[in-house]
Order: C-alpha cells, then structure tokens, then sequence
C-alpha cells in the first residue's frame, strides 16, 4: 500500500547512501564531493547565519529552519528545500550546511545527512544539477500556511500569496492590511536570481 511503498522507499534510499560511504570514503565530507567538481562554493558567514536562523525572508524557508532549532528535526521535504536554497540560491559551501544539519538533528546519520547533502548539491551522484523551486514548493505543501504560520507566528496575520513571497507585496500596502512592516517584524529576503528574476521584485 501506499504507506508501506513510501517506508521502503525510503529505507533503500539509506542503504543506497551506506553502500555509498562503503564506496567513497572520506570523498563524502570534501568540497568537491564523489563528482570531483569544481564549484567556487561562497563562504558568506552573514547570510548562512540568517539561514541558521530562519531569517532569509523567505518564509518556507525560514519555517523549517526554525523547526530544527526549536526540535531538531525536519521533514525530508524541508530538507530538500533548505539544502537547495543554501547550496543552489545563495552558493554558500554546502558542507557548512550538512555540518549543521549534524549538529542539530535527532535521527542524524552520516551517510544519509552527508550524501543527501551532496545530492542536493551538485556534487554527488546525481547526474542532473536539480534546483527546488522553494517558493513553488512551499505553495504546493503548505497552500494554506499552517505550517508557515505556526513557526514565522510574526507572519500569522498574512493571507494569500502574501504568506509565500511578502517581498512581492507594496511594503506600505502590508503594513495597511496586515499590521507587518518589512525589514523590521520580518526581513527583506537576501538578494538572490531566485528573487531577483523569476520570483519578482525586491523591494
């Protein structure tokens, strides 16, 4: 059934990922990854804060980053999301992710944290350089905002695509209806393509 589809799945995925490590060695902890790239990773130790956080300004984001500091833990689909956020939107060194993510995570495990993190990356076994749509994403699981809601509680008077992308919205039209000044109850979102092209414009 569904339910049992969906736990094997995921066991094999981390057995996939210990016959990896078996595989590779300490090739799973280097900059480069199994994949040998050479990527010029950003060590930008003021936007990875944010990201640590949960203050990007970008509420799906910065809803399940916040999670994982007050539980330490985080769904998959989170996961995913801040991985590619951190590694593929702001290009910061994905290995100073994955070394968070093991010192706050309850169900850590080696070989499934760092070569999920390679994964995402770019830098692992994957032969297609994926890129989440987090904003995308977050509309898709959470349409209604709950989840957002119930960890960005200074975004909880939102409604609509608001909730999403505020950054989107007239600054002075959000504070009117919905009592938010941005930049100070909520942060402008670090500069990215993300947000600088596709995703609409930065105020």
């Amino acid at each position: 059934n569904d339910s049992t589809y969906w736990l094997i799945f995921e066991l094999i995925w981390r057995d996939f990922f210990r016959f990896l490590a078996m595989k590779e060695g300490n090739a799973l902890f280097k900059r480069e990854g199994i994949r040998q790239t050479d990527d010029a990773w950003r060590q930008d130790r003021e936007q990875f804060d944010r990201w640590v956080a949960g203050k990007t300004g970008v509420p799906f984001i910065d809803a399940n980053m916040r999670e994982l500091a007050s539980t330490g833990f985080m769904s998959n689909r989170g996961r995913q999301n801040v991985a590619s956020y951190l590694a593929k939107e702001l290009e910061i060194d994905w290995r100073w992710g994955a070394s968070y993510f093991e010192s706050m995570l309850i169900d850590y495990d080696p070989c499934s944290n760092w070569g999920n993190w390679q994964y995402v990356a770019g830098v692992g076994n994957d032969p297609r350089d994926r890129k989440f749509n987090v904003v995308g994403q977050g509309e898709r699981y959470d349409p209604k905002g709950e989840y957002i809601r119930r960890w960005l509680p200074e975004l909880s008077e939102l409604r609509g695509d608001a909730l999403h992308t505020p950054w989107r919205h007239d600054p002075h039209e959000l504070e009117r209806r919905f009592g938010l000044i941005l930049g100070s109850d909520y942060p402008h979102p670090i500069p990215s393509r993300m947000i600088d092209n596709a995703q609409g414009r930065l105020f």
